[in-house]
């Protein structure tokens, strides 16, 4: 008898707001005085809240890096930023454009971030005259586009005359200085976790970020090493963009930063960000992770309500069951849960998911956001009995 998925009418909007007994995230982009952060604003024209503004949302989310004063999208301005993404407000409002934002925040802001992530990695001809007109006022610029800026005269010239900086965060290192895999990797002793997905912009950055966190809460040394733009920005210590590096050094690069994360911080643990899917024809850097990080377990990043690949409406979204059987298969590791998106879900529907995909898969599944942190981090212990018995004799 085949079972199907609970499903109930769409949402309007891609988010929900969180159930009373969630625990919502802590806005981080709050300093003291004492420790001040470098603004930012954030440009995220038309695509907050969606796939494509996911490097907005990661940072309006968390950011270590930055203190975030406002978003620009003239689509929902007005709004409040945590309002649209979580259902919590954060006191980061969503403004028109970058008049607005001139005329809100004083003094300039220290950084106009790109928070963008078009499939094409390029700025419209429309974008280029926005960010060189943030140049101009005197605001430094972080660029996390396939498009290198500082290999742009007009935008060379921009940032000399505005005596300010371009960040090209995708930008690899000089070729002579990229690693090859070595297998040092088996030398880290530590068990990782690579957090991957059935799509590309899913949500496997924020779960290995709420994870990480939780884990650190729970008393466990837990590190993360990001693998994109995103979680650079965000202020990542350990973290290389793989996309943008050549294949032949992927994988030693990513094994070389998790070596440097082990040898820099002893953790206990290590959560590898993942990229795209390791079943989507048009990205390789899931394999290059499963290769690099050579995971001990995996978490899998599923969004149940999703009907085609983002991006790609021809291709119609892979259930959490096959994508299991193809990472399995592909590598020496064990996938020991899933975690839901819950873009178009009522919480009726994510409750639904939760118990629908436990009972198929036999494994434990949660909602990184919308239900409690502690899930999250239980389903690691319970996969890892050495690591438990190490918390249990801390506490003793």
């Amino acid at each position: 008898m085949t079972t199907t998925l609970p499903i109930s009418s769409p949402t309007t909007e891609n988010i929900i707001h969180l159930p009373s007994g969630a625990i919502p995230l802590v806005n981080t982009n709050l300093r003291s005085k004492d420790a001040r952060a470098p603004t930012a604003l954030v440009y995220c024209e038309g695509n907050f809240g969606l796939p494509d503004g996911k490097t907005a949302n990661g940072l309006i989310r968390h950011s270590e890096k930055y203190e975030i004063l406002s978003v620009i999208d003239s689509t929902q301005a007005g709004r409040d930023a945590g309002e649209v993404l979580d259902g919590y407000p954060n006191a980061i409002p969503i403004l028109r454009h970058l008049d607005d934002a001139f005329a809100a925040h004083l003094p300039v802001p220290d950084y106009f971030i790109y928070g963008m992530a078009p499939a094409t990695g390029m700025l419209s001809d429309a974008e280029r005259l926005i960010v060189l007109d943030a140049l101009k006022r005197g605001m430094n610029v972080v660029n996390g586009l396939h498009e290198f800026l500082n290999d742009d005269p007009e935008f060379i010239a921009a940032s000399r005359a505005g005596n300010v900086a371009i960040i090209d965060i995708r930008k690899p290192r000089p070729k002579n200085d990229l690693r090859l895999f070595s297998g040092n990797i088996n030398n880290v002793t530590c068990p990782r976790i690579a957090v991957l997905g059935t799509d590309c912009a899913i949500g496997k950055r924020t779960t290995a970020s709420i994870l990480t966190r939780a884990l650190i809460a729970r008393g466990v040394n837990a590190v993360m090493v990001t693998t994109g733009q995103t979680g650079m920005m965000q202020g990542s210590r350990y973290g290389v963009a793989l996309d943008a590096v050549p294949s032949q050094f992927c994988c030693g690069e990513l094994e070389a930063t998790i070596i440097d994360a082990f040898e820099g911080e002893d953790p206990d643990i290590i959560i590898v960000e993942g990229q795209g899917a390791l079943s989507h024809p048009a990205f390789c850097t899931s394999a290059f992770i499963l290769r690099g990080s050579v995971p001990d377990g995996v978490i899998l990043q599923h969004a149940p309500k999703r009907k085609h690949r983002c991006d790609f409406d021809q291709m119609p979204m892979p259930e959490p069951k096959s994508e299991i059987s193809l990472i399995e298969a592909f590598a020496d590791t064990k996938v020991i849960g899933l975690t839901i998106n819950h873009e178009d879900m009522t919480d009726g529907e994510i409750s639904d998911s939760i118990l629908y995909y436990q009972e198929q898969l036999g494994i434990p599944v949660t909602d990184a956001l919308a239900r409690p942190v502690e899930q999250l981090a239980e389903m690691v212990l319970s996969s890892f009995p050495a690591l438990q018995r190490k918390l249990s004799l801390s506490v003793q």
